[in-house]
């Protein structure tokens, strides 16, 4: 059954069909953004910019497609098999993938870590905006490694952090306990930033950069489904 999954042809179906389910998310979730002035001050400059959010939110990111739209925008995605349908779902949604991973690791540099990251940052140098959920693709959910700070520090560009929730939403049995937005359903971002990536290139130094951006993540986070819950209907 894994190897039908993995081939060609049933990925290909499958991001085919994510992305139109998708596209119809985009034309019938209704959004509300908190701190949304500072991202289109961002998007409207002439500087690459860091978007980050957690893996489980990447539906809702996606959905949230229209908020990013002001620059050329790209999404890292894992060279993983199953990874690949979401490569090509992203594809057709027009964010093109960059296939690697952030972690900084030696097993995730042994997966396109080095390539992706110095694609990345070449993307970001050029005004783009690089799109990055940094517990994937395995996990631990909600736990933030420093490859996401080394990669702002290097390109020297400001992040944002976004907190997506969205009801009524499927909830999947996966680690990131992923949700996926149903049509018509009601939105909430909140939105953090611009942060600016540590000066200082010591371990200490991106560290607390790292455990900072993560509370600040889930912190975000759980705002944006209180602020679900107490909307009307």
């Amino acid at each position: 059954m894994k190897s039908l999954f993995r081939s060609p042809i049933v990925q290909g179906i499958l991001g085919w069909l994510v992305a139109v389910y998708i596209e119809l998310i985009i034309h019938t979730l209704r959004w509300r953004f908190e701190n949304r002035a500072p991202v289109d001050e961002a998007m409207a400059s002439p500087q690459g910019l860091l978007a980050l959010f957690w893996h489980g939110r990447i539906a809702q990111a996606l959905a949230c497609r229209p908020l990013l739209s002001g620059k050329p925008r790209r999404v890292m995605i894992s060279l993983s098999s199953d990874g690949e349908f979401i490569a090509k779902a992203a594809e057709l949604l027009r964010i093109p993938p960059v296939r690697g991973s952030s972690g900084g690791s030696a097993r995730k540099a042994s997966k396109g870590g080095a390539a992706a990251f110095r694609e990345a940052l070449t993307f970001m140098r050029s005004g783009g905006v690089m799109i990055l959920t940094p517990d994937g693709p395995r996990g631990p959910a909600e736990v933030l490694p420093r490859g996401a700070a080394r990669l702002a520090q290097a390109a020297a560009c400001p992040v944002f952090l976004m907190s997506l929730a969205a009801r009524p939403a499927l909830t999947i049995s996966s680690w990131d306990r992923a949700r996926i937005p149903l049509p018509f359903a009601r939105g909430q971002v909140v939105l953090e930033g611009p942060l600016s990536p540590p000066a200082d290139a010591s371990d200490e130094a991106l560290e607390a950069t790292r455990a900072d951006w993560q509370a600040r993540m889930r912190a975000g986070q759980a705002r944006a489904e209180a602020l679900l819950q107490g909307q009307p209907t």
